[in-house]
């Protein structure tokens, strides 16, 4: 279905070409995101960031998200009975990666601040949804004037699932085949992208010198 990430990136810019001149931040899902984000940041004249949240898996279940936690703030499934115990050991822990890959990705440099901007969270593919979801709320925190998601591939269920948040106001997905299993099977290439990759990707778009 896609070559490679940059084959994907450079369809879903072309989608995106609206955007164009708008006051536009692409956010980006590290690692994997990098690549498609920094092309479509590109074909925007835009600023790339990245989304620095992970999810909070189910106990019995670490694949199932059941909220997300970033460096500043937490969404959480109230529905859900998790004890107080295991998501105060699982935030705590989260937060410290979150917190080297903040001290990586934004070095010598803030933050883009997402107030009154439109957002545009880019990633390689999604499964579920949930992460993504989730993610998107913790952006909503910082008053954007809207979101969008805009991703290559996922299945049908997924992209249902992100249109029926209230923090996401466009879903831009290019195929939902119904043959989901993974992300990957529908690249033809799709080595994982290193931290180094993802970060000089990150500096040289947004002109970051070399410390």
């Amino acid at each position: 279905m896609f070559k490679d990430r940059i084959d994907a990136a450079l369809q879903l810019a072309e989608k995106l070409k609206t955007f164009k001149g708008k006051d536009v931040v692409v956010l980006a899902i590290p690692k994997g995101g990098l690549p498609l984000g920094a092309i479509i940041a590109k074909t925007l004249n835009a600023p790339l960031d990245v989304v620095l949240s992970k999810k909070i898996g189910h106990p019995f279940n670490k694949e199932y998200a059941i909220g997300a936690v970033s460096l500043e703030n937490m969404v959480l499934n109230e529905y859900l009975d998790i004890p107080k115990k295991y998501i105060a050991e699982e935030t705590e822990n989260i937060r410290k990666k979150l917190q080297k890959r903040y001290d990586l990705y934004h070095k010598g440099h803030p933050p883009i601040a997402l107030q009154g901007k439109t957002i545009i969270i880019v990633d390689d593919g999604v499964a579920t949804g949930n992460t993504l979801k989730v993610t998107a709320e913790l952006v909503h925190g910082q008053h954007p004037k809207k979101t969008i998601v805009a991703i290559p591939v996922a299945p049908l269920g997924a992209v249902q699932n992100l249109e029926g948040s209230n923090f996401i106001d466009k879903v831009i997905c290019l195929e939902t085949p119904h043959n989901f299993r993974a992300v990957g099977q529908f690249y033809s290439n799709f080595e994982q992208v290193s931290e180094e990759e993802a970060i000089q990707l990150l500096e040289e778009l947004n002109g970051v010198p070399d410390y």
